[in-house]
């Protein structure tokens, strides 16, 4: 198990971007396999990027492709998301979840969950 806490979202103009941060507590970090999902008020939980223990691969939902980067720094415990060309669309709280499996996009793959951040696009 391992202890997450996101960091970095806000508001933000359509267009603009943001940097989201996830540190990871524990000895164990390295280990798990990494994602980023998020949460509009009224709907599911949704995927939106993942990235394997040691980083060498990364996988994005259609609706990003282009304009997000997942990327990790293991000896730092950090997971970061890259946000570029914002759409109001993408407002939601933002999650990073942490598993120990190679495949897998649904939230039901991943043990740990930070608290969430929330992220807001105006336009």
């Amino acid at each position: 198990q391992v202890q997450l806490v996101e960091s970095g979202g806000g508001l933000v103009q359509a267009g603009g971007s943001l940097r989201l941060s996830c540190a990871g507590s524990g000895r164990t970090f390295s280990s798990y396999h990494m994602g980023w999902f998020r949460q509009a008020p009224g709907k599911e939980r949704e995927f939106v990027a993942r990235i394997t223990s040691s980083g060498t691969s990364t996988y994005y939902a259609d609706s990003v492709k282009g304009r997000f980067t997942i990327s990790r720094d293991n000896a730092k415990n950090t997971v970061y998301l890259q946000m570029n060309s914002l759409k109001p669309e993408d407002t939601a709280v933002y999650f990073c979840g942490a598993s120990r499996y190679t495949w897998g996009s649904s939230p039901a793959v991943y043990a740990s969950w930070g608290q969430g951040t929330q992220v807001t696009v105006s336009s």
